[in-house]
């Protein structure tokens, strides 16, 4: 029995599920620990009783599908207006090093996914999935692929494994990230102080200015302290910041529609969401650079995490669980693979190239955190070292922007690239 919910309904299930996430997430230590999305946590309970229900009495469930794009386009939209290269500049020569350190690891681990895939007799482009759409791209860009794979490239069960690749990625980054980042230290002989783990303002800001020197670095370590470190603190945010706000994701959103339109056949035929994230970059860019627009980052960082959210939720509510079955094995293999992969490139590689200092190992225990699951949890990662050892105030500057923003550039121009390889 087929049962089709309109746009009301899937918003009612997906706000349901996010609330039951957060309550599984404050109640199950090992969620809190590993740093699970409230949407990845409520919305895996309900795709098993989604799928026991389809095992049990036989129903099928289509859920209002424009509502879920358009929530994931504006969580891309939101990447993009974000993306302000006049932090490049804040962040000098070794935001520069680390960007070009996680690129290249980025296609390492699309061309390791890629050939374990063709190895094992799966779909090379499930090898994409299983390589830096998931694993680097996270949940969001998980599902936004994986409904591309499936749409344009019949690529069976792609956002089902995608989620749960996303899913393994945020623990196995959470896991290796700091025993690198130890035994690296180790290495230096560093030994463990007592820092105070909740500094004053005064205190905190005394540290960081003896590494920059502008206010506007200042602002900038706050700003990702308070987007990363503390993501439930109250944000001030006014009714016309947050309508300014909306007409600049309005206006990516129609960017996307556009140019998605115009390249179809042609050689610059992209995802929409690639559009959307691009259009939000040539926003923000143009607008702060050109006419010294002053962007309310906060709004863009509310609406794009609740977009994420709900589009996770409802991409999770329509998950087909039972596709995953004959791919449990291969894919099994190809992320341990890929976990050793990471270990290896962060402990010779990320850590040699950034200084093999004290700040390269914390920067290490960051790229295990996003390079295998999220910015969030590069970012526990990384307080776990300096809650044992001493700040680095260095890396809590560079992780967060090449994390968050501009790791998603450069491994959505990875990914078109590859898909365009005539092996796939």
């Amino acid at each position: 029995m087929e049962v089709t919910l309109n746009g009301y309904y899937t918003l009612i299930l997906a706000t349901l599920v996010l609330l039951m996430g957060r309550f599984l997430v404050k109640k199950v230590k090992f969620l809190e620990d590993f740093n699970i999305p409230e949407p990845v946590a409520g919305g895996l309970v309900a795709a098993v009783i989604v799928y026991a229900l389809n095992i049990v009495w036989g129903y099928s469930f289509n859920f209002h599908q424009d509502l879920q794009t358009a929530c994931m386009l504006m969580f891309f939209a939101s990447i993009g207006l974000s993306a302000d290269f006049a932090r490049l500049k804040a962040g000098g020569t070794p935001l520069l090093i680390f960007t070009a350190v996680v690129s290249v690891f980025i296609i390492l681990q699309d061309v390791v996914g890629v050939s374990m895939a063709k190895l094992l007799g799966l779909d090379p482009l499930l090898g994409l999935v299983t390589g830096s759409i998931a694993l680097t791209g996270g949940h969001g860009t998980a599902g936004a692929w994986g409904i591309t794979l499936e749409e344009q490239y019949g690529v069976v069960g792609a956002t089902t494994l995608g989620i749960a690749v996303a899913t393994y990625g945020l623990v196995a980054g959470g896991v290796v990230g700091g025993p690198v980042a130890r035994r690296l230290i180790n290495r230096l002989g560093v030994q463990p102080s007592a820092v105070n783990p909740n500094p004053t303002p005064t205190e905190e800001l005394a540290g960081k200015q003896s590494l920059y020197s502008t206010k506007h670095d200042e602002e900038d370590v706050y700003r990702n302290k308070e987007i990363f470190e503390k993501p439930d603190n109250i944000r001030l945010i006014t009714a016309s910041s947050t309508i300014e706000s909306l007409a600049l994701f309005a206006a990516a959103l129609a960017f996307a529609d556009i140019m998605t339109n115009v390249g179809q056949g042609t050689w610059f035929e992209l995802p929409t969401f690639v559009w959307a994230l691009a259009g939000g970059v040539i926003l923000r860019n143009v607008l702060t650079m050109v006419f010294d627009f002053h962007m309310f980052d906060r709004a863009i960082d509310v609406i794009g995490n609740a977009s994420l959210s709900l589009f996770l939720a409802m991409a999770l509510l329509s998950l087909k669980l039972w596709q995953l079955t004959d791919l449990a094995g291969p894919v099994l293999i190809i992320l341990l693979v890929q976990t050793l992969v990471m270990i290896g490139y962060a402990y010779l590689v990320t850590f040699r190239i950034m200084g093999k200092d004290y700040d390269a190992a914390v920067l290490s225990a960051g790229h295990c955190g996003f390079g295998m699951g999220a910015t969030p949890t590069a970012i526990a990662n990384m307080q776990a070292v300096t809650d044992r050892y001493q700040p680095s105030h260095k890396a809590f500057l560079i992780v967060p922007m090449v994390g968050a923003f501009f790791v998603d550039i450069v491994n959505a121009t990875v990914l078109q690239i590859f898909t365009k390889l005539p092996f796939m």
